[in-house]
């Protein structure tokens, strides 16, 4: 049988900054429900080792997680394993939270966490080795591969910028791309060229990631020309060819810059009244976890002083203040 259920805020997923999100609202005493489609955690549960968080020389992505979502729920967030479908602002101020299973969560504010999608090579090998060689963070993953020799699948600016960041702890980096340019910008790709430690593959396509017991061990190519297949060994596979911000869940128009990224202010709202972003789906120079829980707790402060607000209509006007406008803002998504 479907449901309404009413909260003070509804954090919309359920990775660092969103357990981050629902632990300091709770923390505020707010009626708060976290709701996310899988395990908590989102990206931590297919990093292995997580070594630049404070306060943890080393710990498993799992583990961090745990240990977030057991803080949340000390602190009385409630958490639901629901896919949100969509988030829709009432004429009245509410905000309705629909989910696949046809529940509605209904609240006056809402903290979008939600992240984006690494875009997938989608071949065979790909899944198996999420974690044990494959990843899509080089700055989360790069340190586990000193002196190795690793490949980075991808032609744009993330790509380009990435490989030549991981020659700091590789020992040779392999770009591996599908055509025979770049689409990444002529200051990136003379800083790469100029790189000793790097070497481009050009007119290559990944077909399949072959590893063992040990993790990832070798990509199989195969060239976009001439349709001939070989093996490039390497001990690590960086793929960066797409990113998509999840915004598309937000039925409404709101700032946004031209890859769906949302504009917040600093308090982390955006151009919809009491619709707060925080961590990977919003504009800003990194995606780390400690930038998603920085946001996060930002973002939760925010929503109690804007509830605090509401209920004074002398000051809800400050409150509801959209963010500065920005030249490459668009609206809709």
């Amino acid at each position: 049988m479907n449901t309404r259920e009413q909260y003070e805020v509804i954090v919309v997923g359920g990775g660092p900054a969103g357990l981050c999100a629902a632990m300091y609202a709770g923390r505020g005493m707010l009626r708060t429900v976290l709701l996310e489609r899988g395990l908590p955690g989102g990206e931590l549960l297919n990093t292995e080792w997580i070594e630049d968080y404070p306060g943890f020389m080393k710990i498993k992505g799992r583990e961090l997680a745990q240990l977030m979502t057991d803080h949340a729920r000390e602190f009385g967030a409630e958490i639901r394993t629901e896919n949100v479908e969509y988030i829709e602002r009432r004429p009245d101020g509410i905000f309705e939270v629909v989910t696949s299973l046809g529940n509605i969560f209904e609240a006056p504010a809402v903290i979008l966490t939600a992240g984006g999608t690494p875009t997938k090579l989608e071949v065979p090998g790909e899944l198996e080795y999420a974690g044990q060689g494959v990843s899509y963070c080089a700055v989360c993953d790069g340190a586990f591969f000193k002196g190795e020799t690793i490949a980075v699948v991808g032609g744009g600016d993330a790509a380009v910028e990435e490989a030549e960041y991981l020659t700091r702890y590789a020992g040779k980096v392999y770009v591996v791309h599908r055509r025979a340019a770049f689409r990444a910008s002529k200051l990136l790709q003379e800083r790469l060229f100029a790189n000793p430690k790097i070497e481009v593959i050009w007119n290559k396509r990944v077909l399949e990631l072959v590893g063992n017991e040990r993790g990832l061990r070798a990509l199989e190519l195969e060239d976009t020309v001439t349709g001939e297949r070989s093996v490039l060994n390497a001990t690590g596979c960086f793929v960066f060819i797409g990113f998509r911000p999840n915004t598309g869940l937000v039925r409404g128009h709101f700032a946004h810059d031209a890859s769906g990224y949302a504009i917040t202010n600093d308090r982390m709202m955006t151009t919809i009244p009491g619709l707060f972003a925080a961590g990977d789906l919003r504009v800003q120079l990194t995606r780390q976890v400690t930038t998603a829980v920085g946001d996060a707790t930002t973002a939760a402060i925010a929503v109690e002083k804007y509830l605090a607000d509401l209920r004074d209509p002398t000051t809800h006007a400050a409150a509801v203040r959209g963010v500065p406008a920005v030249p490459e803002a668009r609206l809709g998504v």
